[in-house]
């Protein structure tokens, strides 16, 4: 299972984390569009106050806040542990002087590798998610603090049984520590680019300079002739733009499969398939 915040938590991946985070919480928040990365570790009001790190924690378009903990090992109060981290967003909304006490919605979103011991018996309901309950009306009493847990032990899809996006992150969430290759159903440029991340993070150090080698060629490559587009692009009006933007396409793989830079990289750059990628001829 994913563990720690190295994908989710920075900020060259953070449109992992925004995918993620619409497909758990569209129905609550609407379509995010940016996520801003806030300080991890929070202090209380007072020097004797205890202080919360998260994994991660940021905020969005709409000052709403999200606490993301990826939690390998069970713990135990992890409930209260998670209740208490929301009081530090609580409180930083105060605002100096008259406020109205109006509040921002705030996030708590657990991700976790074990099952609650009172839910030990229950394997239907991996997928928790709580809000404050009024029991005399049945209904939502306050709907600006959500707490969400996923117990992903009891996630037992296959790859073959995997039908919507969010099926697909969970199944990468359990999973992506045993894979061995890229599942034929994950595809989507989110789930390759996470894929990708993960190989990289078990390179050793000479692999890693090799890649970060092939990075740096393939930087200055589609910079020049980006920019070398750019110009034939205008050319190209007069003659006919699409095929002026296939013909630079085209050569912009091809001088990129000639670098040595990878095929999903390349599929990425160029929208191009893999298949026409490998019958290009250098």
């Amino acid at each position: 299972m994913l563990t720690g915040n190295c994908w989710f938590g920075t900020e060259p991946n953070k449109d992992l984390l925004i995918d993620f985070l619409n497909e758990l919480l569209r129905n609550e928040t609407g379509e995010i569009k940016e996520l801003t990365y806030l300080s991890p570790e929070q202090l209380g009001r007072s020097i004797d106050d205890r202080k919360a790190i998260y994994d991660i924690y940021c905020e969005n378009e709409k000052g709403e806040k999200f606490i993301v903990e990826l939690q390998k090992a069970k713990q135990n109060y992890f409930k209260d542990r998670s209740i208490y981290y929301s009081t530090f967003p609580i409180q930083q909304q105060a605002l100096k002087g008259e406020w109205n006490f109006k509040l921002n919605a705030i996030y708590t979103i657990g991700i976790l590798d074990f099952v609650f011991a009172e839910d030990k018996n229950d394997n239907e309901v991996f997928h928790h998610e709580v809000q404050l309950f009024d029991k005399s009306t049945q209904k939502i009493f306050f709907d600006k603090l959500t707490y969400i847990y996923l117990e992903m032990p009891k996630f037992k899809k296959t790859e073959a049984q995997l039908k919507t996006h969010f099926d697909k992150w969970l199944y990468l969430l359990k999973n992506l520590e045993h894979l061995t290759n890229r599942p034929a159903k994950l595809q989507e440029r989110i789930f390759q680019k996470l894929l990708k991340q993960a190989e990289i993070a078990n390179y050793n150090e000479q692999e890693y300079a090799e890649y970060e080698e092939s990075l740096k060629v393939y930087r200055d490559l589609k910079n020049s002739i980006d920019t070398a587009f750019d110009d034939g692009r205008l050319q190209g009006r007069a003659e006919g733009i699409e095929k002026g933007m296939e013909k630079g396409i085209l050569q912009t793989a091809r001088k990129l499969k000639q670098a040595g830079v990878a095929v999903d990289v390349i599929v990425q750059t160029t929208g191009l398939t893999v298949k026409e990628i490998e019958n290009l001829e250098c």
